[in-house]
């Protein structure tokens, strides 16, 4: 049963993942996300269906459009890929459980907020409003218990980062903000892994980064914060309530 689970979620994943390309590309620039059709990046001809196979037909048409034979973006079949592997691995680790549902929708958004935030810094407000309905309408029909410990978990979240963004300006943008709402919407309680996480991997990055440019050089570097809130919130997907239960085991 898990295995026909899993093999639904990668092709299902794999399918949103070739849409997820479509809103990577058009939601920063203000474009519709269904018209016009997906279209070659080099020539314009419109993407045929058979070569709008989720990852194979870029394989198969070796990473080249058919009209031009100009070299298509390996982000395209990646992005595929990676949609389908997180839904996969949710199906896996979360089984039957009620909160799959919360866990693949997350999953799903993250993949957007991921690419966009390291192309144009910036966390689109529609897919942050889409994440804070979407969470808690899967909250009322899988987990209503459990409404109030997440919307208490987003208004803490959001609360400690527009505190940091409030104090440094430059460090800390409103979509990252949003996106620490959203992620308490989603995680519960476990948004305090996610953040932790998030938090320990912007400092080692930044710390790199400082290492090799050097102080002056390195401070001004901007990275943006997103993908780091995406890395906690897989965490707190996968392991953040083990973790927040060691923790009260340990503490409490």
């Amino acid at each position: 049963m898990i295995a026909l689970a899993a093999s639904f979620a990668a092709l299902t994943g794999a399918a949103l993942g070739s849409f997820l390309n479509v809103v990577i590309w058009r939601l920063p620039r203000g474009e519709s996300l269904v018209a016009p059709r997906s279209a070659c990046p080099s020539c314009a001809t419109p993407i045929r269906a058979r070569d709008n196979v989720p990852v194979l037909s870029w394989l198969l048409l070796g990473g080249r459009c058919r009209s031009c034979h100009d070299a298509i973006s390996s982000r395209y079949p990646l992005v595929e890929a990676l949609t389908a592997l997180l839904l996969v691995a949710v199906v896996l680790v979360k089984g039957a459980e009620p909160d799959v549902w919360l866990a693949l929708a997350f999953a799903a958004l993250l993949v957007p907020v991921v690419f966009i935030d390291f192309d144009h810094r910036i966390i689109p407000n529609p897919l942050m409003l889409l994440g804070a309905v979407v969470a808690p309408a899967i909250l009322l029909a899988t987990q209503p218990e459990l409404l109030v410990e997440h919307l208490i978990a987003a208004a803490a979240a959001g609360g400690f980062f527009l505190a940091a963004a409030i104090a440094y300006p430059a460090g800390m943008g409103m979509g990252d903000v949003k996106l620490a709402g959203v992620m308490g919407l989603f995680l519960g309680r476990a948004v305090g892994p996610a953040i932790f996480v998030a938090m320990i991997a912007g400092t080692l990055v930044g710390a790199a980064i400082i290492a090799r440019k050097g102080a002056a050089e390195g401070r001004k570097t901007a990275v943006p914060f997103g993908p780091f809130l995406a890395l906690g919130g897989l965490v707190g997907i996968f392991a953040g309530d083990a973790l927040v239960e060691r923790y009260l085991e340990t503490f409490a």
